[in-house]
Order: structure tokens, then C-alpha cells, then sequence
């Protein structure tokens, strides 16, 4: 409440009024400290392996004049290639059924008059896909000229990979925040200061890179040959973003 004394000045007597209301301004002098400065990278990792398995898909298509007997026809021919697979010591884990589809098939008469004519059913076809992982290399081409010869006559893509890659990615890991670091000391000693602290680290990875993919039109005429296959490398890439303190 606003007091007055006896020569006329105002004093005003501030009474349960929380503390930091009561310092108002030391609070928001507080609050306007200069932010700290910092560097901020990014640092690449790259660490390659030999691929030690290969992911290959498979497919069976047939088409007849009815349902009935094109799903008896690929149906013969699937499990001929499952068991082949099997036989040459593809583990059960490792073969998976990907896609299946059972579609009718038209033609498009073409009408002397220009008009529209419908659609005519000539058959039906039937598609049966298998994911196989395959972890003795040696046999991957032997594997695709029998699967041809049983019967597959679509796919052919593969996909080199590797089933513990742990080892790969920690030492991308570990050139990525060497990189970083190599970054930041050259940017502080361009600007004439020096590095602190680590404020901060973020991870964006792993990132398997592309390697040489075996694709074909997996026809019984291609199947007499054998198949060349090359692994390559595999490449795993880890990007690192870094912040570091700037002292003076």
C-alpha cells in the first residue's frame, strides 16, 4: 500500500508478494545471459565387408485356360523347387513365401468400325513368389540353375547382405566421430578459437550402401549355363552430427 511521511514522499510496501516478483528485474537479467557458442559438424563413417549371404528371390508363373489348372501347374512346379532348396541345404528359417496372386487374363479385340468391343477371358495366371536366403555363396549359382530348370521362370534379383554386420557398422561408427572431431578442429583453428566440450551427439545410421545386383528374365533356355555370380563388398555408412563448445 502506497505511505506517505510527513515531508510528502511516496513509498510503496510491497506484502506477500512472492519472491520473485519482488525482483522482477534481477530475474529477467538472468534470463538474457548470451547463449554459449558452439561448433556443429557432421563426420562420415564407411567400413566395407564381404558378404557372407545372399537374398534371392524366386517365382513360379503358369498360365492356362482355367484357374484350376494353372494353380495345378505351378503348384507342381513350387514344390519341386522347395524341395530341390531344401535337398541342397536351404533351411526352412530361410525360405519364405513373398507373394501370390491368382489374376485373369483378357484380349482386346480390335472392331473394324471403331467401336468398343468387350474384353474376351483367355485363361488365368498364376504367380508364386519365394524370398531364399541363401548363406553358402558357393552354391548361389548352382541354386538359380536348378531353381530355372524345376520350373522358375521369374526373378532373379539378389541382394548381397550380411548376417552380423556389427563389426562393420562400430568401426563406421568410429570413423564417423574421427571425422567429426578432424572437422571441428579445423573450423576452430580457421576462426581462432578452441574446442571444448562434446554438447551433443546424433547418430544417423546405419546406411547399407548398394551393392552389385544379379538380375534376370529366369527363362528354361538361359538354364543350360551356368550362372556367374560376383559378391563384391558390402558397404555400411554411418553420418554423425556434433556439437561442440567453443572456448576462447
Amino acid at each position: 500500500m502506497p505511505l506517505r511521511n510527513t515531508k510528502g514522499f511516496v513509498f510503496s510496501l510491497l506484502i506477500g508478494l512472492p519472491a520473485a516478483a519482488a525482483v522482477g528485474l534481477p530475474a529477467i537479467a538472468a534470463d538474457s545471459q548470451p547463449r554459449q557458442s558452439v561448433i556443429s559438424v557432421i563426420g562420415e563413417g564407411r567400413s566395407t565387408l564381404a558378404p557372407d549371404m545372399a537374398v534371392l528371390n524366386l517365382s513360379v508363373v503358369r498360365q492356362e485356360k482355367t484357374a484350376r489348372e494353372a494353380l495345378d501347374g505351378n503348384n507342381k512346379a513350387m514344390s519341386d523347387v522347395l524341395a530341390a532348396l531344401k535337398k541342397a541345404g536351404i533351411a526352412e528359417r530361410d525360405l519364405q513365401t513373398s507373394g501370390f496372386s491368382v489374376q485373369p487374363q483378357y484380349r482386346f479385340p480390335q472392331s473394324s468400325d471403331g467401336q468398343p468391343q468387350p474384353p474376351e477371358l483367355i485363361g488365368y495366371q498364376v504367380s508364386n513368389s519365394l524370398t531364399v536366403r541363401v548363406r553358402d555363396l558357393s552354391k548361389l549359382g548352382a541354386i538359380i540353375d536348378q531353381a530355372v530348370t524345376l520350373g522358375v521362370n521369374q526373378g532373379g534379383d539378389i541382394q548381397f547382405t550380411n548376417d552380423k554386420p556389427d563389426s562393420a557398422i562400430e568401426a563406421a561408427r568410429k570413423d564417423a566421430v574421427a571425422d567429426a572431431i578432424s572437422r571441428a578442429k579445423t573450423l576452430a583453428g580457421a576462426a581462432g578459437v578452441k574446442l571444448g566440450n562434446v554438447i551433443e551427439i546424433n547418430e544417423s545410421g546405419p546406411r547399407p550402401q548398394p551393392v552389385p545386383v544379379y538380375r534376370a528374365a529366369m527363362m528354361k533356355e538361359a538354364s543350360d549355363s551356368s550362372v556367374p555370380i560376383q559378391g563384391g563388398e558390402t558397404s555400411y555408412n554411418i553420418t554423425v552430427n556434433v556439437t561442440f563448445a567453443i572456448t576462447q
